[in-house]
């Protein structure tokens, strides 16, 4: 029996007051409604429709080919907007789901049970309900003595006795895909809005006698739909506790899960140690026995065993196994960290590479290089890449040495087995086995200090300490 689905995400959220449309808006690095379309991929569906309107396109950017489109020309209620995948599925047989795109926190799990249940009630349409400790302005599922779903009633209908019910409408639904597409012919917009409900293809369906069930789902909190930044920091919670929780069972230890902030999808290795204030996020794999310090935040990088980053920004880039880097320094795109190299505080690294067991101390910028190993940059070293126009690149040998507060102006080339002295600003090439130096000459002037203000303020404080 084909199983689909349909994900409504044509609303464009105007409670949210965004440029950006609701189902776009972020939850742990990923769109809700890509949250939304991930679990239900996980279901293997014969066919996924995504209603959109507003911003179609960029919804279409957002998903690619991984599901089939219909488009709401007008926004005229849920039940119209289900109807415009009829040109796709009305003539398909077996069961329809449908789901909301700004509902990012249903699971796969969830969505199986609801099918598995439906299959075996042999019912028309199955509502996804669950149990709220305050249902206000949900929909109440009323059933009969038997239990037996006899309607859903909304907030503003409801009587005092129907109020109380605590089992509400999630706004998921399976039904039988070929009477949904009969049932919503059916729907009229004789209401205040002047729309098209889905919800009343359950009384259509009632009314024809069908079989209506009910599948209550354990956990409410699943169920969360997403209208303003209110909500939209709730969800993000749910689901950052849920992706600390599975990095935890899975063995890695996070100090603070409260204040540990993960992105979905991010892979974390076992007996990696999370201290508190990390953000993590994007397409970041982090190593096994790593340590990532208080306050760092990583994005889009890969890092490997046995690292430790200590207070630092990593930004698309590498740290190879073994390696380290902090405090306070900041990793930029393409910059890549060899086995056992240290990188100290108040460091920057872009568009670079540091080959194994170089140590880069601190305050000190490589840009635009190549680096081999066993190189010792000293404090204050600066590769100077950039004339105001263009980037240029600076390659830098095995077991060279750059002394402190040296600038590598690029295009240049330091051989491996040489040494740049203190100080130097290097223009041209460093050969094999070469010092090289570039620095005025030192001159002492004789009795110079006298002639300075300074000198007057030192005899005087001098005399005021005697």
């Amino acid at each position: 029996m084909e199983k689909n689905t349909i994900i409504l995400a044509a609303g464009q959220g105007t409670r949210m007051k965004s440029k950006l449309y609701k189902v776009l808006h972020q939850v742990c690095g990923k769109a809700m409604v890509d949250h939304m379309l991930t679990q239900v991929e996980k279901t293997n569906m014969d066919h996924v429709v995504t209603i959109i309107g507003h911003g179609a396109e960029k919804v279409r950017e957002l998903l690619g080919d991984r599901t089939e489109y219909a488009v709401q020309e007008q926004q005229l209620g849920t039940g119209h907007a289900v109807l415009q995948a009829e040109k796709i599925l009305g003539d398909k047989d077996g069961m329809t789901m449908i789901v909301s795109g700004d509902t990012p926190l249903f699971t796969a799990k969830t969505f199986e049970n609801l099918f598995e249940y439906h299959r075996q009630k042999g019912a028309a349409a199955t509502i996804l309900t669950a149990r709220a400790e305050n249902p206000f302005s949900y929909g109440r599922i009323v059933r009969n003595e038997i239990g037996v779903v006899s309607k859903i009633v909304e907030q503003k209908d409801a009587t005092t006795e129907e109020a109380e019910i605590n089992e509400i409408n999630t706004g998921v639904y399976c039904f039988d895909n070929q009477k949904l597409f009969g049932a919503l012919h059916q729907v009229k917009n004789d209401n205040a809005q002047g729309e098209y409900y889905l919800p009343d293809v359950i009384g259509i369906m009632k009314e024809a006698g069908e079989i209506v069930a009910a599948y209550e789902m354990d956990d409410f909190s699943e169920s969360m739909g997403v209208n303003d930044r209110l909500a939209l920091s709730k969800a993000t919670k749910v689901m950052q506790r849920r992706i600390n929780e599975e990095h935890m069972v899975n063995g890695v230890t996070i100090i603070d899960p409260e204040n540990t902030y993960i992105d979905y999808g991010v892979e974390i290795g076992a007996d990696t140690i999370i201290e508190p204030g990390v953000q993590i996020q994007g397409n970041t794999k982090i190593g096994s026995d790593s340590v990532i310090g208080a306050h760092s935040k990583i994005v889009d990088s890969t890092i490997g065993d046995r690292v430790t980053v200590t207070s630092s920004q990593i930004e698309s880039a590498v740290m190879h196994n073994d390696s380290n880097v902090g405090p306070h320094s900041h990793l930029r795109p393409k910059a890549e960290i060899g086995e056992f190299v240290h990188v100290g505080n108040y460091c920057e690294v872009k568009n670079a590479k540091l080959g194994a067991r170089t140590k880069m101390g601190h305050l000190s910028y490589v840009g635009d290089a190549d680096l081999g190993t066993d190189i010792n940059i000293g404090c204050g070293v600066v590769f100077v890449n950039y004339d105001g126009v263009n980037k240029h690149h600076a390659t830098v040998g095995d077991y060279s040495f750059i002394g402190s507060n040296s600038n590598i102006v690029a295009p240049v080339n330091i051989a491996d087995h040489s040494y740049v002295a203190a100080g130097s600003t290097i223009t041209n090439d460093v050969n094999q086995f070469e010092m090289g130096i570039a620095r005025g000459r030192q001159v002492n002037k004789e009795g110079y200090f006298k002639k300075l203000p300074v000198y007057d303020a030192a005899l005087k404080a001098e005399q005021e300490n005697k």
